[in-house]
């Protein structure tokens, strides 16, 4: 093999760009005993590579059912609308509330200016009284 090609090769796998046949090229190199000194660092890489391959997982993997996702968002849905309902529910007792509050400050409003306007009136019908008590005296009709 010329050494110029496997460090090409090396600058290849390294940035991930090698195809298959590029890899076997490069592990029947560093597996073999004429590795150049410089590149002897990946002989450990491809020779763990090579004692490993044929390793296989053997526990089991115990996945999530898609049932249990499908009841959460049965749930989700069902707390939602609750929540909604309990908001309007709310929100319409304040509101009727806060128009008992406006009623009632309108009423008040209302009887305090007839409270203002009997007041006028009654200083009026005094001075009437005023007037006859004094038409009276200088007539001394009574």
């Amino acid at each position: 093999m010329e050494l110029a090609n496997i460090e090409k090769l090396v600058k290849k796998y390294l940035n991930a760009e090698t195809t298959l046949q590029e890899e076997a090229t490069l592990r029947n190199y560093f597996l073999s005993n004429n590795v150049a000194p410089h590149l002897e660092e990946y002989t450990m890489l491809f020779s763990y590579f090579q004692s490993n391959k044929d390793e296989t997982f053997t526990k089991t993997i115990e996945l999530e059912s898609k049932k249990s996702k499908r009841k959460n968002f049965k749930w989700l849905s069902v707390a939602a609308s609750v929540v909604l309902l309990l908001s309007v529910y709310v929100g319409n007792a304040q509101y009727k509330e806060y128009q008992q509050r406006k009623t009632f400050a309108e009423v008040q409003k209302a009887l305090k200016m007839l409270s203002v306007n009997l007041k006028k009136g009654d200083k009026a019908v005094a001075s009437l009284y005023t007037y006859e008590n004094t038409v009276h005296k200088i007539f001394k009709t009574k």
